[in-house]
């Protein structure tokens, strides 16, 4: 092997597309660009999103961002955090009492995050399979409360 001898492999070099050489090369005369046109003259761009005039999309839509708007309605509450309670049964009020979730919260549901130390009875609450295991180690029990609605599926601890 010798220095002059040494050449890319093939197909690692593309051919420079040149445009506006003649008939011959595929790309003469109008050199790729299509006939008439802002995209055929020279300089004619335009702005990312312009639509010609017309309200470009991102203004006709309404800037609400993306916040949930139940957010509000729904707390989340530690396994750590039910250790701070004084009656051993947990629903809506009793977090609210103790103020373990705020007073606007429609609905909660217990993550586990820490230990259960006390017997807890979970009423009308979401709870994760985690912290399910956590309160029944700790000798505890979870109680659905009967729903109005009929459709709502019962869940079966």
């Amino acid at each position: 092997m010798r220095l002059n001898t040494i050449k890319p492999s093939d197909g690692s070099k593309k051919e420079v597309r040149r445009v506006g050489r003649g008939i011959g090369s595929g790309f003469g005369k109008t050199a790729g660009r299509g006939h008439k046109g802002q995209k055929s003259r020279a300089g004619g761009f335009h702005k990312v999103g312009f639509e010609g005039g017309q309200m470009p999309i991102q203004r006709r839509l309404p800037k609400r961002g993306f916040r949930s708007m139940s957010k509000p309605y729904n707390a989340k509450v530690r396994t750590s955090e039910l250790n701070k309670l004084d009656n051993g049964v947990v629903d809506l009020l009793s977090l609210k009492a103790a103020n373990l979730i705020p007073n606007i919260s429609l609905n909660a549901k217990i993550f586990l995050s820490g230990e259960v130390t006390k017997k807890l009875t979970i009423q009308g609450i979401g709870i994760t399979k985690g912290a399910l295991k956590a309160v029944k180690d700790a000798g505890g029990k979870v109680e659905e409360v009967a729903t109005t609605n009929p459709k709502v599926e019962k869940k079966d601890y």
